[in-house]
Order: C-alpha cells, then sequence, then structure tokens
C-alpha cells in the first residue's frame, strides 16, 4: 500500500478541492453568460415599465414585477414574526422532550417537501377551503409555509450563535427571561435572522408550482388594487412565454430571465454585504 507523505497528500486534497469548485462554478457562470448575452438586448425602460402588448410578443413586464414583489412581500410579513417566535420558544424556552422532538421533524420535512406539493396544498386549502380565490393573498400563505422551515432554522442558528455568559449575566442581575431574550439575545441574533430572512426571500422569488395553483395568472393588464387580486408573476411568465406563446422573440424571454436573475442575485448580495456588516460592528 502506498503511503503519501502528509504534504503532498494535503496537495492532492488541495487540487481536487479545487477541481469540485471549478465543477460546481463553471455551469452556473455558463447560464448566467448566455441569460445575459441572449438577453441584453431586451432591456430598456419601456420593457420595465410597461405593459405587455400584442398577445405578450412585446411590451414590457410591469404586472409580473410587481406582482411578484407583492406575493413575496406579503410572504414575509406573514413568515417572519411567525417563524421568529417559533424559534424563540424551541431554543429559549422548550424543553427537549418527545413534544420539542416532533416539531424540529416537523420543520425538517417541511424543508425537504417538494414545491409543488405546497401549490397544491395551497390550491386546496387557501384557494378552495377558506376561498380566497386565486390571489396574492393565496399565494403569500402557500409561500409562507414553505419558507418557514428556513426562518425557523436561520432564526434558531442566530439566536444559538449569542454567548450564553450574556444571557447569565442579564439574569443574575435579576431580570426576567424575557426580559433578557428581548434586550440582549434578539437585538444580537438580528443579524443572522435579517440575513436568513434576505436570503429566503431570494429562493421564493424564483418559486413557479406553488404560485402557479395559488396566486399566478396567465395575463393580467392592469396592477393589483388589493390582496385579493389576481397577478402576473415573473417564475410563471417566463414559464407561459416560453412554452406556450408561438413565435415569441428570443430576446423577451431571456430577458425577463436575466430580470427575475438580477431580482434573485441582488436579494443574496444584499444578504451577503448584511452579514459583512454587521459581523464588523458585531461587539463580541
Amino acid at each position: 500500500m502506498i503511503r503519501l507523505s502528509p504534504k503532498l497528500s494535503q496537495k492532492l486534497s488541495y487540487i481536487l478541492l479545487f477541481m469540485a469548485t471549478i465543477l460546481a462554478i463553471v455551469p452556473v457562470l455558463v447560464i448566467m453568460f448566455l441569460i445575459v448575452k441572449n438577453g441584453a438586448s431586451a432591456i430598456s425602460w419601456e420593457f420595465l415599465t410597461s405593459m405587455p402588448k400584442d398577445g405578450m410578443r412585446s411590451g414590457g413586464i410591469l404586472p409580473a414585477i410587481v406582482g411578484t414583489f407583492a406575493i413575496v412581500m406579503c410572504a414575509v410579513v406573514i413568515t417572519l414574526p411567525i417563524g421568529v417566535c417559533a424559534a424563540i420558544y424551541l431554543n429559549e424556552y422548550a424543553k427537549d422532550n418527545f413534544l420539542t422532538r416532533v416539531i424540529k421533524l416537523a420543520i425538517v420535512n417541511l424543508a425537504g417537501i417538494p414545491s409543488v406539493v405546497y401549490g397544491l396544498f395551497g390550491l386546496g386549502i387557501f384557494v378552495m377551503f377558506f376561498k380566497l380565490g386565486v390571489s396574492i393573498i393565496a399565494g403569500a400563505l402557500t409561500l409562507s409555509i414553505m419558507e418557514l422551515p428556513v426562518i425557523i432554522t436561520t432564526s434558531r442558528n442566530a439566536l444559538n450563535s449569542v454567548p450564553k455568559s450574556f444571557r447569565e449575566a442579564s439574569l443574575s442581575l435579576g431580570v426576567s427571561r424575557w426580559q433578557t431574550i428581548r434586550h440582549i439575545v434578539l437585538p444580537n441574533a438580528l443579524p443572522g435572522i435579517l440575513t436568513g430572512t434576505i436570503l429566503s426571500i431570494a429562493r421564493i422569488s424564483g418559486e413557479t408550482a406553488p404560485i402557479l395553483f395559488t396566486a399566478a395568472a396567465f395575463y393580467v393588464p392592469h396592477l393589483p388594487k388589493s390582496i385579493f387580486d389576481q397577478v402576473m408573476a415573473l417564475p410563471y411568465h417566463l414559464y407561459i412565454i416560453s412554452t406556450q406563446i408561438p413565435n415569441m422573440p428570443k430576446n423577451i424571454i431571456y430577458g425577463t430571465a436575466l430580470v427575475l436573475m438580477m431580482m434573485v442575485l441582488s436579494i443574496s448580495f444584499v444578504a451577503i454585504f448584511a452579514r459583512v456588516y454587521f459581523r464588523k460592528h458585531r461587539k463580541w
């Protein structure tokens, strides 16, 4: 059996890991290059701020942009307080017993469910049972359930990252547990919670299946006026113009994909910069 020296073994490991990284990055870069190359010509002020025309073969994608933003923001407003409160309970109050183990198992299972299942669940519960119809609120509620495991997990990790000595010092001064959480733990965990929230927004912004059954419309020639309106959404709009409309200009298809990609990447970069900023200003 050939035995490699520690120096050679380390060098080979470095090379293998570097090659694996390149293999993972290259396809993503190629996809981004093709989207930018084929879609840049379609990007203009009119494309971003006008209504679709001529059977969506011309004009802009403003209703799809506004619809995506409305659904995602409603989902975050619903999910964030529930997810953070659940994380506080599991991390700060709950004991390790059968109930908490069941809850943690349910969170893990929710994170692994395919998105199309969430869409069918939203259709059955929010659209049909609660009679909300195909609307912004039905889509937001469906996405909020899909987003909940990410918010809970990232919030728990952020709360866990706060040193226990902070809690002990606060409690030793006679401060109640809730006051300690509110004034000591949460402010220090806020950067991690914020980062997780932003990344979850980036994830649900590109989802098609959950909104396909609950919120998205083939074509809506006006902007939504309430949360009970049906809307266009960028992921579903991209699917429609790519597969359902004949003789669709190629640059419009790639231009729509480019707008969606830039939206998701922008949200991800905001999360990265927020994490770097808060880490630099962390006091511990």
